[in-house]
């Protein structure tokens, strides 16, 4: 078999976070998985795995999101994933712009909770990302693509 494929792996911590831990298998051989998340002590849940930080931000204070896209470049010119996926919020969100910028496919996985449509960050992906999921069969478009969700594993 070739070279695996290198995922960057990325979600704020919270919920974000445990969704993308419930997507991500780490343990297919034929995928190297790094992640990137808010808070440091997201790394004890990937044991093992490469992991980094980001700054956290919101549309509040989304001044932030300058120097976490300039970080989200190093990572991403230093970890050469294939592709880059990310389950939210505006972190996930900057991490994927910089990934386009430099030329990785990139997905979004829109969060399980966005019941009636998609998320803020979810709306502004789907204008750039490769693909984007939602978790919900009823969102599900001809852009917004439907493969299952978290309760379903």
């Amino acid at each position: 078999m070739g070279n695996k494929v290198k995922l960057l792996a990325v979600a704020s911590i919270g919920g974000h976070w445990i969704q993308l831990l419930r997507i991500i298998n780490p343990n297919n051989a034929e995928v190297s998985v790094t992640y990137l998340s808010t808070h440091p002590k997201c790394e004890g849940m990937v044991e093992g795995q490469k992991f980094y930080t980001i700054s956290d931000f919101s549309r509040w204070n989304f001044y932030k999101l300058i120097p976490a896209f300039f970080r989200a470049l190093k990572i991403i010119q230093k970890e050469r994933p294939n592709i880059v996926i990310s389950t939210g919020a505006a972190p996930g969100l900057v991490v994927l712009l910089a990934a386009k910028f430099l030329g990785k496919k990139t997905i979004w996985v829109d969060s399980i909770a966005n019941v009636q449509h998609l998320s803020l960050s979810g709306n502004i992906a789907s204008k750039f990302v490769n693909q984007t999921f939602t978790q919900w069969e009823s969102l599900k478009t001809a852009k917004i693509l439907y493969a299952g969700n978290v309760l379903e594993q």
